[in-house]
Parts: C-alpha cells; sequence; structure tokens
C-alpha cells in the first residue's frame, strides 16, 4: 500500500508523522497494536454487557469486521471498528434484559435477542445502499434527506431513552457507581497520554476493583470456565431462528424498529472518516473514498449480527490513539484486530466481563449515555442549525417528543395489529421517521455542501421566523 497515493487534506505532514510502521520495528508495532486495542476494549465490550449480547462474539467479530473493512477500503485507512452505541436501543426495546435473583436487569434475553440481531442486520443493508448512493449521485444530494436537523435530534433521544436503565442499575450501589463517574471524569478531564484516551476503560477497571474489594462480585464462574473455547454459538445466531418457532411480528418489529437507527450510525461513520482524514492529513473521504468505507463498515455490521455480536461503527477513541502516537500506518490496526480475535477464544476472559456487577454498568452508563446524547447537542451547534427557523424547530420537537414519549408511556411503542401479525413501534423509530419526512415536506431546504465537493441547491423558500408560530400558547390577558 502506497500511502502516496492518497490525496492530503492540503496541509503539511508533521516531521514524526510516521505511514509506514515497518520503520519503527516489529516489537514497536505490537507495542502500538496492543495500545489501540485497549482504546477500544472499554466500549467494545461494554456493548455486550449493557445488551447480554457474547462477548467473545463481539471480539471475534470487532476484529474481522476491522479485517474487511480494511480490505473493502484497499487498506488505506487507519480506522478500527468496535461496538457501536447507537443500537443499544434498539436491543434494549426488543430484547430488554431480564431481572435476576436480586431484581437486577442483568440476564440476558437470549430468545429475542436474536430478533434483535436480525434487525441489526438488515439496517447494516442501508450503508450498502448509502454507498451505492453515494457512489451514483455525490454525497451532498443524498445528505439533504439526512441534514444535522433531523440525525442530532435522533441521537439525542437514543441517549435519553437510555437514561433509565443507567438509574436502575447504578441505584443497586450509588457508592460503585459514583467511583465509576468520578474516575472517568477524572481520567477524561485531568488524564495524560493513554489515561485521557481510555477513561472508559479505566472507570470500569477502578470500579470492577472497588466492588470486589467491598465483596460485589461472585469470581466463582471465572473459575470453572474454560481457558480456551468458540466464541460463536449457534442459539445467538440469527440463523437460529429460522424454524417452527419462528415470529414474524417480532421480525417485522425488529426491523422496522432498529434499522431507523442506522441514519444516526452512518452519520457518525462520516464524521469519523472525516476526523480520521485530518488527523492523518489523508483525504480518505476522497479515496479510498465513502462509499468503499460505507460498504465496508455496512458489510461488518451485517456479518456481526448474523452471528450473534452487536454492529459495527468505525472508533474515535482510535482516531484519538493515532494523534497521540503520530503512528498512521493501518498494518497497526491490522494487528489490533489480530489480537480482539485471538482474545475471543478465552472463556475465562469472557466471564470476568459477564459477572460485572450492575452498578460498575450503571455508573459507566450514566456518562455514556449523557455523553451520546452530548454529540447530538454538538452535531446541532457545530453544523449552526438555525432555531429562528420554525421548519428546524417543529422537526427536533417531533423527533424528541415522539421518540422519548413513546419509550416511557404505558405501552412503549406503538402497536399495530397486521392480521395475523403484531407489530410494534419504538419511539425512536416513530421519532426518526417522521423526522425525516417532515425534512422532506416542510418548505426552507437550504443549500447543501458537500466534503466531495458535491452541492444540492435548497428549494428557496424560506420558512417562516419562529416567532410567528405560537409555541409559548397565547398571549397573557391583561
Amino acid at each position: 500500500m502506497d500511502q502516496k497515493t492518497v490525496p492530503t487534506m492540503g496541509a503539511q505532514d508533521s516531521p514524526d508523522a510516521v505511514y509506514d510502521a515497518r520503520t519503527l520495528g516489529t516489537p514497536k508495532m505490537l507495542v502500538f497494536g496492543l495500545q489501540h486495542m485497549f482504546a477500544m476494549f472499554g466500549a467494545t465490550i461494554l456493548v455486550p454487557t449493557l445488551t447480554g449480547l457474547s462477548v467473545s462474539a463481539t471480539l471475534l467479530f470487532a476484529g474481522l469486521g476491522t479485517l474487511l473493512f480494511h480490505l473493502i477500503s484497499k487498506g488505506k485507512v487507519p480506522a478500527f471498528l468496535g461496538s457501536s452505541f447507537a443500537f443499544i436501543a434498539g436491543y434494549a426495546t426488543i430484547a430488554p434484559m431480564l431481572p435476576d435473583e436480586a431484581g437486577n436487569l442483568a440476564v440476558a434475553n437470549v430468545e429475542l435477542l436474536p430478533y434483535a440481531c436480525l434487525g441489526v442486520a438488515c439496517a447494516g443493508l442501508l450503508y450498502l445502499v448509502l454507498s451505492a448512493l453515494f457512489k451514483a449521485f455525490g454525497a451532498a444530494r443524498v445528505m439533504r434527506f439526512f441534514p444535522p436537523v433531523v440525525t442530532g435530534p435522533i441521537v439525542i433521544a437514543i441517549g435519553l431513552t437510555l437514561a433509565s436503565s443507567a438509574i436502575q442499575n447504578a441505584s443497586t450501589n450509588w457508592f460503585i457507581a459514583i467511583v465509576a463517574i468520578v474516575t472517568i471524569i477524572v481520567c477524561n478531564i485531568w488524564g495524560k497520554g493513554m489515561v485521557k484516551i481510555i477513561p472508559i476503560l479505566l472507570g470500569v477497571i477502578v470500579s470492577y476493583l472497588v466492588a470486589a474489594a467491598m465483596g460485589e462480585v461472585d469470581f466463582s464462574r471465572v473459575a470453572d470456565a474454560s481457558w480456551v473455547g468458540l466464541p460463536v454459538l449457534w442459539h445467538n445466531t440469527v440463523f437460529s431462528l429460522f424454524g417452527d418457532g419462528f415470529n414474524a411480528g417480532i421480525a417485522i418489529t425488529a426491523i422496522i424498529t432498529i434499522m431507523p437507527l442506522a441514519f444516526a450510525t452512518m452519520i457518525e461513520h462520516i464524521g469519523d472518516i472525516s476526523a480520521i482524514s485530518s488527523t492523518c492529513n489523508r483525504n480518505y473521504i476522497a479515496e479510498p473514498g465513502l462509499h468503499r468505507t460505507l460498504l465496508g463498515d455496512g458489510l461488518a455490521t451485517i456479518l456481526a449480527s448474523l452471528f450473534g455480536a452487536p454492529a459495527n461503527t468505525t472508533y474515535g477513541e482510535n482516531t484519538g490513539v493515532l494523534a497521540l502516537t503520530r503512528v498512521f500506518d493501518p498494518r497497526v490496526i491490522r494487528l489490533a484486530a489480530v489480537f480482539a480475535i485471538i482474545f475471543s477464544f478465552c472463556p475465562k476472559f469472557s466471564a470476568i466481563i459477564e459477572i460485572m456487577p450492575a452498578c460498575v454498568i450503571g455508573g459507566v452508563s450514566l456518562i455514556l449515555y449523557g455523553m451520546i446524547s452530548a454529540v447530538g447537542i454538538r452535531n446541532l451547534v457545530e453544523n449552526h442549525v438555525d432555531f429562528t427557523k420554525s421548519r428546524n424547530i417543529v422537526i427536533t420537537a417531533l423527533i424528541i417528543v415522539l421518540s422519548i414519549g413513546i419509550a416511557y408511556s404505558a405501552a412503549g411503542a406503538i402497536v399495530i395489529p397486521v392480521g395475523s401479525i403484531t407489530i410494534s413501534l419504538s419511539g425512536l423509530a416513530i421519532g426518526s421517521l417522521v423526522g425525516i419526512i417532515m425534512n422532506i415536506v416542510l418548505p426552507g431546504h437550504e443549500t447543501v455542501k458537500a466534503f466531495d465537493g458535491t452541492e444540492a441547491p435548497g428549494d428557496g423558500k424560506e420558512s417562516a421566523a419562529a416567532d410567528n408560530l405560537p409555541l409559548e400558547g397565547p398571549d397573557p390577558i391583561d
């Protein structure tokens, strides 16, 4: 692979930048690879912990997905694919965690998880569609349907929808939960070097150790687990669904509920590739192109989901490591992927993760879910979404209120019977679809100028000013 074939972002290469890690020697390459694996580690293994999916399968398909991504993107993009948090709400809706003997939501819903994975696999198909559209029409015409005023509120709603589960888990032991929160905050704000890169992982480790010291952890499962084993079990895969017990209603519900969440992750993917391009001073958006990176991400997500692992996404944590080390060689990322695959074949390691106390998960989740919502807010702010326009206020309001309101309603979803099949639409599904439709229907589209040089003109119709819309009710009577 020749990095010179990749156009730059217009800046001068840093004198200490390394684009071929082979010049550093094999030992240093291995160390850099391990560092990248641990950078993604905390967030990646947290997703199966929150959803009930297999930790071993997660690590296996994070590694395989990364290698597949590199194959499709011509081995030019130094990106690692780990577990996506955007789909946690989908898993929680279709296959909510079940209470254990103590009443904590810590038991995997093994019967419904394959249905959720089916929905995520179908969501991965949207990546393929978007990839083809980017290739055919250019980015601007496609992104006109998914502007920040739509994607930002969706991401905000994802974090807020998950908030109650974080509180419920944290309330099992608030002291340990607070230890996790404080550790993450201290590492993220005052940490230096790698400490600042992996605050989530350190928060998990420190609070886990405190919980163990307080007698909150039962290590008997770890002792019983073998050192070597297969990471994938047939009953955890999507393929196990198809038989006499297949429930078409649940399958359709899962697909409709989870597929819209892909819009947020696809936008996140574009942002991550842009960030990696800026960090490495290589225009990966132009070469190998977003159509290739989206295709790689989508296929990795489909592959992982079919075999019972979480959806994959490009990881910002690893972009931080790139910026820290100045080693931009994709070979180092592929080494990290190989290390993840090796760890996936150790059931004893998986058992250590699976016995993690609910209070540890809750403390970390409080920060994590809040950060998800904060990303949505940042999306709105950085893209200068104009809330003096009524269309933007209406779209944002409908997405957030429908998503959260339906999620916390008595039913928790909108149930639609279709013959013998019952379809349940989650708040996120309804909110996302309504937001996309309203953005298409309402006038006032702005001109979209995309990163690949393409442009989509606006409709030239400005929406009414915000003060012309009676959002605050009637004027008070004097």
